[in-house]
C-alpha cells in the first residue's frame, strides 16, 4: 500500500509518500508560505537533488493540489496517477480527551476534534484545512487522524492534573495533554526492537530535544508523565519558549510591561527560552559558536537549557521507581552529543554511566552510548513521526 503523510500547518505543509511494502519513503517535500507572497512548494527528486517550484498558493487546497500534481508528474513523480494512493495519514495536534489512539476520520470523528479548537486555536485549524482539502480533491480516499496528545492519555489523574480549582478542569478540560506523542511512542518502541528487549518489561525516559522539546516516562510500554502540558510551553526550556517559569513571574509582568494575555503569549512562547537568556539565537548551532567566542550569556543559556533536561531525568526516574533505558531523540537529541553528555553528567550515583567515546561526534544514528557497566542504557534513537503515522494509517485501512 502507498500512504502519504500530511502535516498541516497555518501556512505549511510537509508530505512523505511511503511504500509500506518496505517503509521505504518514496518522496517527500512542503509547501512554505499559503496565503503569503512567495509562497513555494520544496521536493527532494529521486536522484536527491532539491526542486523548487513557485506559485501563488491562497490556501490549503491549492497546496494539496500542488502535491498531487508533483507526486504525478511525469518527469520527477513518484506515481503514475493518483489511483495508486491508498489513503492519508493526517498528524492531528490536539486531540484532547477524547482520542486516546489514531481513528479513521468520519464526519463525527471531525466534530469532536472541531471541540478542541479552544486547546490549539493555531494548529487544530490548519490540520483540519489539510483534511479537507483532501476531501475535495479526492472524496473517496480513506484519512486518518493520528494525534500528538493520544500517547500521553494514559497518564494517571495525579500526573496530569493541575493544582487549580477542579471547576476549571469540569468546565475547561484545564490538564497536562502533553505534545509530541507520536515521537514519544515510536522511539520508545523502537529503542525496544533496537536491544532485542520487550517494553512491557522496561522502563524508559524519551527525551525529544529540539527546538520543541519534551521528555516522557514510558512505563512497561505506557506514558506515565510528560514534561509539556495544556500547551506545548510548559516544561523544558526550548528555543524560544520559556519552559516551566512561576505564575505569579507571569501576573509581575502583565503588571510592570503592561502585558495582555496575548502579550504574554507571545512573550513566553516566541521571546523567551534559549533565544531569549542568549540575546543571539534560538538555534543551537549558533549558540554554540557563540559560547565559543566568549559570549557569558550564551553560555548561561546552555547551563540552564541542559540543567533542565538533566533535572526531569531525575525527576522521571523517582516518579516511575527507576529507570532501565534512556534515549535522546530530536534535532537536538540525536546531532548534539554535548547535549546527550551535559545531560547526564552527574547522574552516577543513579547507575547512569555514559561512554564518552561512542557519544562524542554520533549525529543522527541509531547507537548505544552508555558504558558496558553502566546498570541504566543510553542510547541515541532517531525518530520518525511520518513512518508512525504511516504504520497507524496502514493499520487502520488494510
Amino acid at each position: 500500500m502507498k500512504i502519504l503523510v500530511l502535516n498541516c500547518g497555518s501556512s505549511s505543509i510537509k508530505y512523505k509518500l511511503f511504500d509500506m511494502s518496505d517503509n521505504s519513503v518514496l518522496a517527500q517535500g512542503g509547501i512554505e508560505k499559503i496565503g503569503l507572497p512567495g509562497a513555494f512548494l520544496k521536493l527532494t527528486l529521486p536522484n536527491g537533488e532539491k526542486k523548487v517550484i513557485e506559485d501563488s498558493i491562497p490556501e490549503h487546497t491549492k497546496g494539496v493540489q500542488m502535491i498531487f500534481d508533483a507526486l504525478t508528474n511525469s518527469e520527477y513523480g513518484a506515481l503514475k496517477s493518483l489511483n495508486e494512493l491508498d489513503a492519508v495519514g493526517h498528524r492531528m495536534v490536539h486531540g484532547g480527551e477524547r482520542f486516546s489512539q489514531s481513528v479513521v476520520l468520519t464526519d463525527e470523528v471531525l466534530k469532536a476534534f472541531e471541540a478542541c479548537n479552544d486547546l490549539a486555536p493555531l494548529h487544530n485549524p490548519a490540520n483540519r484545512k489539510g483534511i479537507d482539502a483532501v476531501t475535495k480533491l479526492l472524496p473517496n480516499l480513506p484519512q486518518v487522524g493520528v494525534f500528538d496528545t493520544a500517547f500521553h492519555q494514559t497518564m494517571p489523574d495525579y500526573a496530569y492534573m493541575y493544582a487549580l480549582p477542579y471547576e476549571y478542569y469540569e468546565k475547561y478540560r484545564i490538564r497536562r495533554y502533553g505534545f509530541h506523542g507520536t515521537s514519544h511512542r515510536y522511539v520508545s518502541q523502537r529503542v525496544c526492537d533496537f536491544l532485542g528487549v520487550d517494553i512491557k518489561d522496561k522502563k524508559i525516559i524519551t527525551c525529544h530535544i529540539g527546538n520543541g522539546a519534551s521528555i516522557a516516562a514510558v512505563d512497561h510500554g505506557k506514558c506515565v508523565d510528560t514534561s509539556m502540558g495544556l500547551t506545548p510551553l510548559e516544561g523544558l526550556m526550548m528555543g524560544t519558549r520559556s519552559g516551566d517559569v512561576d505564575g505569579g513571574a507571569i501576573s509581575f509582568l502583565m503588571e510592570k510591561e503592561h502585558l495582555d494575555a496575548q502579550g504574554v503569549s507571545n512573550l513566553l512562547n516566541k521571546k523567551s527560552g534559549v533565544l531569549g537568556i542568549s540575546g543571539v539565537s534560538s538555534d543551537m548551532r549558533e549558540i554554540e559558536t557563540a559560547v565559543k567566542s566568549g559570549n557569558k550569556r550564551a553560555e548561561l543559556a546552555l547551563a540552564m537549557y541542559f540543567y533542565r533536561i538533566r533535572k526531569y531525568i531525575g525527576a522521571y526516574a523517582a516518579a516511575m521507581g527507576g529507570v532501565d533505558i534512556i534515549l535522546f531523540t530530536g534535532g537536538v537529541g540525536e546531532n548534539q552529543w554535548q547535549c546527550r553528555e551535559e545531560a547526564v553528567k552527574g547522574l552516577e550515583f543513579m547507575g547512569i554511566k555514559l561512554d564518552k567515546s561512542k557519544n562524542t561526534g554520533l549525529r543522527g544514528e541509531e547507537a548505544i552510548i552508555s558504558a558496558a557497566d553502566s546498570r541504566v542504557t543510553l542510547c541515541v534513537i532517531p525518530t520518525d513521526e511520518e513512518l508512525m503515522i504511516a504504520s497507524d494509517t496502514l493499520a487502520l485501512v488494510k
